[in-house]
């Protein structure tokens, strides 16, 4: 089996929900008393969140770059950032090490053109939303247009995901918001949804709404399952 490499703590609410679904998975899969091989390095999210409100982005890609190279110092055979919205400086972190970077924008991607999604909404954090780099992704790898709530809803969804699910609060009146917003993209012809926040299921899942359902952090979950299991280690390009 080969062993996943986490860079989590961003946050460590969405982080112990990889460790469990990976875990599970490879129960599920393998069997007995397997147990997925995982070496984490687990960061301080405040200063990288404050790196993110001041646009220092450059700091948030030293920090990921440092982290990936101790995973690959501690053996592990991939690496997998565990949010969407850092996965903006997804080409230097995968630069960082001769280890493949399994990139959960590709992997979203994929599965939303195995469906036939086009036109889904994109729930994120503001930078995620309002940054080009996840929908440009989209839209030139897998030919998916990105719907985005309007401004008043972004900094809604914000204050919600940094506030409350990165804080481990779960309230009735978040999950009303976000699915308001859902509404009204339904009526902007949205065929889909994306999670595009690894907290995002913390608060809503596929029984709140009739439109499909992407779950980025249990997709990406999937996809180092099938890389653990796999023989596979071949370092593979990066296209952020």
């Amino acid at each position: 089996m080969n062993t996943i490499g986490l860079i989590g703590g961003t946050s460590w609410e969405s982080t112990a929900v990889y460790y469990r679904l990976l875990n599970e998975g490879v129960r599920t899969r393998v069997g007995g008393l397997a147990s997925a091989r995982i070496v984490l390095t687990s960061l301080d999210f405040a200063p990288l969140a404050a790196a993110m409100a001041a646009d220092r982005w450059d700091h948030v890609s030293a920090a990921l770059a440092t982290a990936a190279r101790q995973l690959a110092a501690a053996g592990a055979d991939c690496i997998a950032l565990c949010t969407n919205t850092m996965h903006k400086v997804a080409g230097p972190l995968a630069a960082a090490t001769t280890l493949p970077l399994v990139n959960i924008m590709d992997v979203t991607g994929g599965a939303l053109a195995a469906r036939g999604a086009k036109r889904p909404l994109l729930l994120a954090t503001r930078y995620t939303m309002e940054h080009d780099f996840y929908r440009n992704h989209l839209g030139a790898g897998f030919g998916v247009d990105a719907l985005v709530p309007d401004k008043a809803a972004r900094d809604a969804l914000q204050a919600i995901i940094f506030d409350e699910l990165c804080q481990g609060h779960v309230t009735p009146a978040a999950k009303a918001v976000v699915l308001a917003m859902i509404d009204a993209a339904d009526r902007d012809g949205c065929d889909a949804i994306i999670f595009g926040c690894t907290e995002i299921g913390l608060l809503i899942s596929q029984v709140d709404t009739s439109r499909p359902v992407f779950d980025t952090t249990a997709l990406h979950c999937d996809a180092l399952l099938d890389f653990a299991l796999s023989s596979s280690r071949t370092k593979t390009s990066d296209a952020s």
